[in-house]
Parts: structure tokens; C-alpha cells; sequence
């Protein structure tokens, strides 16, 4: 009688490790595809981001925090549609000789905020790399037909609003790099692990809307551009923590324009202010008016207080 063929290394990982994380349609890990059905009466919401070493995380950041990084930064963008999560696709490339030990805490991280936030792996993929490890990830949500919230819909009149607080994740990584004093940790935990703004109902409130990843400048641009409006941001009425306050002034323009930070930037007509208030109250979720969509050239124009116009070097996180 011949022995069964011993499982394959990759196999072996993705058994360990990733099929624990595996939810109904994922067929077990052990298909080529998954099955997904749709909440009845419901319109799927897909978007992707990747994360590389050295580029969106720190090559030594703790491997669980990796891994809720990693699915935080795209409940994001569904919080950004108004659309409930579902489910994920993840691709895994890893140097050859990676711990098992890392995609063990890895999948623990990702546990922990699949069972926070409601989802599931329905599969994916797994390689070796020569480069820094890299990875990507799928999500999947949901919305009622024809509600999901675009960056097309802003309108001259509309105010500005964000959720959180901004610059935390831009100066975390300078906290990270010795640059910035952060007594409290609290700058580098917003830069390891984002608060994607899941439970924020913007649907029918919002005209437009984006989470903020590369710099608020720069995304409030992608509105403008896309609506074919501009913008005034009212720089001192940008939300910064305390922490941000505390590393001065010099770094103001970092906050604006340094990205990470994973907030929702919208844009809402002025008789829908209250119910966004009134939303984000019961959502327990901070949010601030920082400006004013107008008519004319689809740019942003930064104010301070006084009147005069900020000027910046660049507006936020370039991606080449």
C-alpha cells in the first residue's frame, strides 16, 4: 500500500493558517474559486488595495497588526461608499524563509478583526517572493441598489466634512523614525492600524465621498476633479489630535498632505448637515467641517483664518 503524497509546503501554510480564516463560500481553501451570494436585494461593492514592506508598513511592525492593517485600509474605502462589508479575496507574496511564526500572527491579527468587523476569506493566493513581502486584498460589501456614495457628486455649495482626526498616521511614521516625539504611542498605533469608519450611514446624506489615504489635499483634489468643482479647505479648521498638536507647528503641512490617515472625506449639502450630524452621533464617530465646494477650476484652494492662501510643495502621497 503506497503512503498518501505528503502535503505541499504552500498547501501546509494555507491549511494552517489561512483556512481557519475561511468563510462558507470559500469551499474550504481547496477549490480554485469561491461562491459568493449577495445579501437578497443588495449590490455588491468591490475594491482593492496592496500593501508592500517598507512602503505601506514597516518591515518590523508586529505581523498581526500587518494583517488588520492590511483589511482596515479597505474596509475604508467601503466606509467611503456607505457599504457594508462581506467578504475578502488576499494574495500573499513572502520572501522565501518568512517565520512561520509572522503568518501565524499575521492570521491572528486578521482573525481579530474579521470577527470586529463581520467578514470572512473566501480565498486567494500565496508566493514567494525575491522583494520586500507584499500583499493585496480584495473586499467585498454591500449597499441598496443605487446608493453607493461616488466621488462624482459634489456641487458648488456643499461643505467639506472629514470624520476622525487628521495627520495622526502621517507623523506616526515619523514618530517611528525618531522624528517626532510621541509619548504616548499614539501616533505610530494610528499609522500601524487605521479606524476604518465602518457603521457611518452617508448613503442619502453625502453627495460624495472618499476616505482620505494619500493626503487630504490631495484626495479633496480627486473630488474636485472628478465633480468638476473646486474646493476651499480651511486649514485651521482641520481636526488634529492633541499628539498632533503637540509635535508643532513645522509639521502642520505634513498632517495636510501626508496621508494615512483613513478618514471619510465628504462632501454634503447644507439641509443635510443635521442629518450627518445627528448620524455621526449615533455612530459615535467624530466628524468636522474643514471648507466649501465651489464653481470654477476643479483645484483646491488651502486658507488659513486669516484670509491667506497656504501654499504647499505637493499635495500628498505619490504612488510612483
Amino acid at each position: 500500500m503506497t503512503s498518501p503524497s505528503p502535503l505541499p509546503a504552500e498547501f501546509d501554510l494555507i491549511a494552517r493558517h489561512f483556512r481557519p480564516l475561511a468563510g462558507p463560500g470559500a469551499l474550504g481553501l481547496r477549490d480554485d474559486a469561491a461562491l459568493l451570494m449577495p445579501p437578497p436585494g443588495r449590490e455588491l461593492v468591490l475594491t482593492v488595495d496592496a500593501m508592500v514592506a517598507g512602503v505601506h508598513f514597516l518591515p518590523d511592525d508586529p505581523p498581526d497588526l500587518v494583517g488588520r492593517k492590511l483589511l482596515r485600509v479597505n474596509l475604508s474605502d467601503l466606509a467611503a461608499k456607505g457599504a457594508a462589508p462581506l467578504a475578502y479575496l488576499m494574495t500573499v507574496s513572502a520572501p522565501r524563509g518568512t517565520p512561520d511564526a509572522w503568518f501565524a500572527g499575521f492570521a491572528a491579527g486578521l482573525a481579530q478583526d474579521q470577527a470586529t468587523f463581520g467578514v470572512s476569506l473566501l480565498g486567494g493566493d500565496t508566493t514567494s517572493t525575491p522583494g520586500p513581502l507584499s500583499l493585496s486584498l480584495t473586499i467585498i460589501g454591500h449597499v441598496a441598489p443605487g446608493t453607493a456614495v461616488h466621488r462624482t457628486g459634489a456641487q458648488p455649495g456643499n461643505s467639506i466634512w472629514v470624520t476622525g482626526t487628521i495627520g495622526d498616521g502621517a507623523l506616526g511614521l515619523q514618530a517611528a523614525r525618531g522624528r517626532v516625539a510621541d509619548p504616548t504611542g499614539h501616533l505610530l498605533g494610528r499609522y500601524r492600524l487605521p479606524r476604518p469608519r465602518i457603521g457611518l450611514p452617508i448613503a442619502g446624506i453625502a453627495s460624495a465621498s472618499m476616505d482620505v489615504s494619500d493626503g487630504l489635499v490631495q484626495d479633496l483634489g480627486h473630488i474636485c476633479r472628478a465633480s468638476d468643482v473646486g474646493a476651499v479647505l480651511l486649514a485651521d479648521s482641520v481636526p488634529l489630535s492633541e499628539p498632533a498638536r503637540a509635535a508643532g507647528p513645522d509639521w502642520f503641512i505634513t498632517c495636510l498632505t501626508g496621508g494615512d490617515d483613513y478618514e471619510v472625506l465628504m462632501a454634503v449639502p447644507p439641509d443635510r448637515e443635521p442629518a450627518l450630524r445627528s448620524a455621526a452621533e449615533a455612530a459615535d464617530i467624530p466628524v468636522t467641517r474643514v471648507g466649501h465646494f465651489t464653481s470654477g477650476p476643479a483645484e483646491v484652494m488651502v486658507r488659513r483664518t486669516s484670509g491667506e492662501s497656504l501654499a504647499l510643495d505637493k499635495g500628498g502621497w505619490s504612488h510612483f
